[in-house]
């Protein structure tokens, strides 16, 4: 009898919480770094993260990568806490957005390859399309009022 009351307080819970196992996850920060020092004194305040398993830094790009079972906020402050200025990587290959020239977008401190990945690209696109699909629908035989070129 003890047996199958234990089974069902184990399917009801016994009160112990099960932490959600953090993933492995990449973080990649822009972090203003002058000089070795700058650079020495960031990776060594994220290297002491709990959970943190690799740091790269790029002073060049003033890229910080944070490889670890991590969260980005928590490396994002820590980083901070060093007197730097930090924030999440703005940027994305200008390749992998549709307009990479629109206000916005295009950031001349971004480096080479990249561009600022900004919410108003992605508006930009959407109104693109949209003239698109009038454009298209300008000749649809679906539309009765559309231009037939034969």
């Amino acid at each position: 009898m003890g047996g199958t009351l234990e089974y069902f307080s184990g399917l009801l819970g016994s009160g112990h919480k099960h932490r959600k196992k953090q993933q492995l996850q990449t973080v990649e920060l822009k972090v203003r770094m002058d000089c070795e020092g700058c650079e020495l004194k960031v990776k060594k305040a994220l290297s002491s993260m709990k959970g943190v398993q690799s740091v790269n830094i790029n002073r060049k790009q003033q890229k910080v990568t944070v490889v670890g079972y991590v969260e980005p906020n928590k490396v994002l402050k820590k980083a901070q806490s060093t007197g730097k200025k930090a924030e999440i990587w703005p940027y994305v290959p200008y390749n992998s957005v549709t307009h990479p020239y629109t206000a916005g977008t295009y950031d001349k401190k971004a480096p080479p390859g990249y561009v600022r990945s900004v919410e108003a690209g992605t508006v930009s696109s959407i109104q693109a399309s949209k003239q698109d699909d009038q454009m298209i629908n300008m000749f649809s035989d679906d539309n009765p009022n559309s231009c037939s070129i034969m």
